[in-house]
């Protein structure tokens, strides 16, 4: 199948992901359709969309007379195999668990023609890991979106040991159509890319935090206003040219050695969690908000996000 035969795409899952998955691909001229096993999340989609819209309409991205052409393009269905059934491709956006992917792509599997490609929207799993029961491993792929997956640009795509170069291509074309920014890994590895970097961030934040050394507030102040500011122009490895990669080498051996190593996240984040204490989803966590100004806070880094998106694409 060439990128170009790709009209259909099918998404599992109606979730924080799916959605914004579903409103890419919808803005890119794809037919979607939806299905979750919650129907209350299925029901409310094109409401979601709506509203992610109208705020790309205040960001300029799109026009208020795109949005009905838009929503009219996404579907939903009450299974999988509904769904499923005559899709050029599928983006399964599921919880991160292995045997529920595993139960979803052999169900998939089973209900999709022989061209369909299999994509499964993961955080750290391995397509080895739970499409190995299915019948067309080499159109089974990887594709990692990042959240809010409808304004991120950057989507990892990674391949298993049997996907086909046909299949990589496929997603990556289709995925550029979408407005998207694809980051092929040339073989799987756990975490991938972006979450393997960032999470050796965060465990060195997490240490400060617990050891007191400064605030919440400080330290996300610390990465918004140094590093933070540079990114969206200058990745990691160009700073390194930019400043010079004998001083950064420098300075990488004189912290590298004293910084937090530990293969456990920090004790008193590990308290936190335990404690119930999750963030948005409880209300406190690093922060401790109500549920209205936590929706100010997400209204707030959206567009902020959807700035900088304009902006990476003048």
């Amino acid at each position: 199948m060439n990128a170009e035969d790709v009209r259909k795409v099918a998404v599992i899952g109606a979730g924080i992901m799916g959605h914004g998955i579903a409103q890419s691909l919808a803005t890119a001229g794809y037919e979607v359709t939806v299905t979750d096993t919650n129907a209350a999340a299925l029901e409310s989609v094109p409401a979601r969309v709506e509203r992610n819209l109208a705020a790309f309409i205040d960001a300029g991205l799109i026009a208020a007379a795109d949005v009905p052409v838009i929503l009219g393009r996404i579907h939903t269905a009450p299974s999988l195999e509904e769904a499923a059934a005559g899709a050029d491709v599928v983006i399964e956006a599921a919880t991160e668990n292995q045997d529920l992917k595993r139960q979803l792509f052999n169900r998939l599997d089973a209900a999709c023609p022989e061209r369909t490609i299999l994509t499964s929207n993961s955080s750290s799993l391995l397509i080895s890991e739970f499409a190995s029961e299915t019948k067309r491993q080499d159109r089974c792929i990887l594709t990692h979106w990042m959240n809010p997956p409808h304004i991120v640009p950057a989507v990892e795509v990674i391949p298993g040991p049997f996907t086909s170069q046909e299949t990589i291509e496929v997603v990556t074309r289709m995925l550029r159509r979408a407005g998207k920014l694809p980051v092929r890994l040339q073989k799987e590895i756990p975490g991938y890319l972006v979450n393997r970097i960032q999470m050796a961030m965060f465990r060195e934040v997490w240490s400060l935090w617990s050891k007191g050394v400064a605030s919440a507030e400080d330290l996300d102040m610390a990465v918004r206003g140094s590093f933070g500011f540079r990114l969206p122009s200058v990745g990691p490895l160009l700073a390194n040219d930019l400043a010079g990669d004998e001083t950064t080498y420098v300075i990488a051996r004189r912290l590298l050695p004293i910084i937090d190593s530990s293969p456990e996240p920090s004790t008193a984040f590990r308290e936190m969690v335990e404690k119930g204490d999750f963030g948005l989803k409880t209300g406190r966590g690093f922060y401790d908000h109500t549920p209205q100004e936590w929706q100010a806070i997400v209204d707030k880094r959206d567009r902020d996000l959807l700035r900088q998106l304009k902006c990476s694409r003048e």
